[in-house]
């Protein structure tokens, strides 16, 4: 499909597995693409299939979620690679260490604050003044239901993405009055790297291209919030209205 009506979106974190299945969403919707990742490699591969898959723009530029220093030249290079600014913006990075790790290493709980907080923030901000400046715009960002209540299995990692959902309800409101939608997605488990090795309840887990899709509708649409898959804002519903007393007891 051709990209018709001029639409872009940049990808950040677009070698992961649920961002790299939201952009085949939005290349099939026929969008143009700058894919952004650390690995410049894997990145190249992907937007080269991408084009050849879709016949779409796709460029590959690298970025590093971390190093805020970056992100300024970051914005630039985005539309100096599309010709104009983005229509809109899909930040999937992020970093989750191991709980025990953390609890025992802060340049654990550093780096996860560095990626998921304080990096995410920092290049939301960035692209926010554009779409702000031109009265339009969009945003779709992955926090994750890991930060909805503190359990003891990754409470440092939920810290970070209770965080990052409580930033995106605050740049909704700011943004709304300049017609632009944030969409904080809030994913379960979904059978991916980060989630590798980890017990998962079968029946509840997604795959990326499962979740792609679903990222891609949810924003499309302007949602102010998504849970991906739809089942898991039932099952937080149930998960925060344990009581503490009770939630203590329990090994989650």
């Amino acid at each position: 499909m051709n990209n018709e009506f001029n639409y872009s979106v940049v990808i950040l974190g677009s070698t992961s597995g649920i961002v790299r299945a939201t952009a085949h969403a939005y290349a099939e919707a026929g969008y143009a693409l700058v894919l952004a990742a650390r690995d410049d490699e894997e990145n190249k591969i992907l937007a080269a299939d991408i084009r050849v898959r879709y016949g779409v723009t796709c460029h590959a530029l690298h970025f590093d979620g971390a190093d805020a220093a970056s992100h300024p030249k970051f914005v630039t290079d985005c539309e100096a690679a599309l010709g104009t600014n983005p229509t809109g913006l899909i930040l999937g990075f992020g970093y989750m260490a191991e709980q025990e790790k953390a609890q025992r290493d802060v340049t654990e709980v550093q780096a996860m604050v560095d990626v998921n907080l304080t990096g995410a923030i920092s290049i939301l901000e960035r692209f926010a003044a554009v779409f702000e400046e031109r009265g339009s715009g969009f945003m779709g960002v992955l926090s994750s239901v890991a930060g909805e209540r503190g359990k003891q299995s990754n409470y440092i990692y939920g810290a970070t993405k209770a965080g990052l959902t409580c930033y995106l309800e605050g740049l909704r409101v700011r943004l709304f009055k300049a017609n632009v939608t944030v969409t904080t997605i809030q994913p379960g488990f979904v059978d991916t790297k980060m989630t590798y090795g980890l017990p998962l309840p079968g029946p509840l887990v997604a795959t990326p291209e499962q979740a792609g899709r679903a990222i891609f509708k949810a924003v499309s649409k302007g949602q102010d919030e998504a849970y991906v898959l739809f089942f898991w804002r039932y099952i937080m519903l149930i998960i925060k209205a344990i009581p503490r007393w009770q939630f203590k007891k329990m090994s989650m």
